[in-house]
């Protein structure tokens, strides 16, 4: 039970870091590779590339964190 609960201080410390990033970018900016198509009253973003890079960091993250030795 305390890995649960070291995994979820760091989860909500990681989310708190990345929800003040996100309040002083104002956006999430639009890389190369995203899907974006605005048509009249319609609006698709998909970030493929933001994903996988959250994904890549996130698995180095926690198998830095979590590495059996």
């Amino acid at each position: 039970m305390p890995q649960i609960g070291k995994f979820l201080i760091l989860l909500g410390v990681l989310l708190i870091i990345m929800g003040g990033l996100v309040m002083l970018m104002g956006s999430m900016p639009r890389l190369p590779g995203d899907i974006y198509i605005q048509r009249k009253g319609f609006v698709l973003y998909v970030p493929l590339v933001g994903s996988l890079l959250l994904s890549l960091l996130l698995t180095l993250l926690l198998n830095l964190f979590f590495a059996r030795r």
